[in-house]
């Protein structure tokens, strides 16, 4: 019986030895996560009857080769499209024949189609947002970057904050602009500002502000659009401390030339709230408006939440998706299809669809990857142990050898 059970321990640090040299040749396989044998020993059915303390096994059987899913280390890369899940999860892909799979290699790359794809050919997924940028957490499907132009937004409200001078006089030249000459005398207004707007088709046009001392805290604002003839007055009235007393916002047209082929005019609500008259130099504190040009895509940024959030030339920012993670009840139960990839099985469980940082799902770092979790200094060690655990087993079936040709030589 020797024999059997020194070929068991023979063919269980074989596999052991396997497993082994498995891990250490991953060791630098983005997302891999080791794996160890699982050993049992063996007894005779016959012999279950037997008394306790005499029983003697017939040697040892691999149970299971169960992988170790503890996270790897995560290290920085200059690539944003290089994803790490810090915590539990899988990225979920899809190949072009519709079969899934999960893996924790977060090495992805854009193809000519604008699908998220790794290595493999296999596309990420994640839920869509649609064209206002807002997510649509339903179904997973396969993350396309829409790498078409953004289209520009006509300017709807303008914010301004201002301090008009109360020590102002009222200016003694009366305020004038006609078409033949458009551009007031300096000395007929107090003071002007101006604002970049934009119209429909995202041209931008310069409308500036004229403001002209009427009374102790009344004032008129002429505005014209790029330089031509203006048009009002708007009054403005500030309390006696210098608080604006106007109803806000105002409502605003400025009509642009046909050349351009855009809408006109631009109507838009112009809001003066928070502006003041003291007695301090004319400033400007704030000015905001809506309103944007066209732009191209120029980068991707991938939140800790998986949102992918697109960056224009323009200076806009639009969200563009959001990345899922999957996790299982039984990580071990899943079968490994190579490639850093695993597919689910009925040990496993059902996949637990969900965005990062939700439920059990780990957070998402960009511009890293998790690193191999082996261990090379206990993987080395553990080689050599199992290399003796051989040797020893090579070594019982000597010695049932020597004993055989003692008993054949007594015959």
């Amino acid at each position: 019986m020797a024999f059997q059970q020194a070929l068991s321990g023979l063919n269980g640090a074989s596999k052991a030895i396997d497993v082994i040299s498995n891990n250490i040749a991953n060791s630098s396989t983005i997302g891999f996560k080791g794996a160890q044998t699982v050993f049992g020993d063996i007894y005779a059915a016959a012999l279950n009857g037997a008394s306790a303390g005499v029983q003697v096994g017939i040697g040892t059987s691999v149970g299971a080769v169960a992988q170790s899913f503890n996270q790897g280390n995560i290290t920085p890369t200059d690539n944003p499209l290089d994803i790490a899940i810090n915590g539990a999860g899988f990225f979920r892909v899809v190949k072009s024949d519709g079969s899934v799979g999960y893996t924790r290699n977060g090495q992805y790359e854009i193809n000519k189609d604008g699908f998220l794809t790794n290595s493999a050919g296999y596309r990420l997924t994640g839920y869509p947002a649609n064209s206002l940028g807002q997510i649509l957490p339903a179904s997973p499907t396969d993350i396309r970057l829409d790498t078409s132009d953004l289209q520009p937004k006509e300017t709807a409200s303008v914010d301004l904050g201002i301090n008009l001078d109360s020590r102002a006089t009222v200016p003694t030249v009366p305020f004038t602009s006609t078409a033949a000459q458009p551009i007031p005398d300096p000395l007929s207004y107090n003071s002007s500002t101006s604002v970049t707007m934009f119209d429909s088709l995202g041209n931008s046009h310069i409308y500036t502000m004229y403001f002209v001392k009427t009374g102790g805290g009344t004032w008129d604002m002429h505005t014209s659009v790029d330089g031509g003839q203006t048009a009002g007055p708007t009054a403005l009235s500030f309390d006696s401390g210098g608080v604006l007393t106007s109803t806000m916002p105002l409502t605003m047209s400025a009509p642009i030339a046909a050349s351009f082929g855009a809408n006109s005019p631009i109507s838009f609500q112009l809001d003066f709230t928070g502006s003041t008259q003291y007695g301090s130099a004319f400033g400007v504190n704030k000015q905001l408006q809506d309103g944007f040009a066209s732009g191209r895509l120029s980068g991707i940024t991938i939140g800790s939440d998986g949102t992918l959030q697109g960056r224009y030339s323009n200076g806009q920012s639009k969200v563009l998706g959001q990345i899922v993670l999957a996790n299982f009840a039984n990580p071990n139960g899943l079968v490994s299809l190579g490639q850093n990839l695993w597919a689910e099985a009925p040990e496993s469980g059902q996949p637990l669809v969900g965005s990062p940082g939700t439920g059990s799902q780990g957070l998402l770092q960009a511009g890293a990857l998790e690193e191999s979790n082996t261990d090379l200094t206990s993987s080395l060690v553990n080689l050599i142990t199992q290399q003796r655990n051989y040797q020893a087993n090579s070594q019982s079936i000597k010695t049932q050898d020597t004993i055989l040709n003692t008993l054949v030589n007594l015959g």
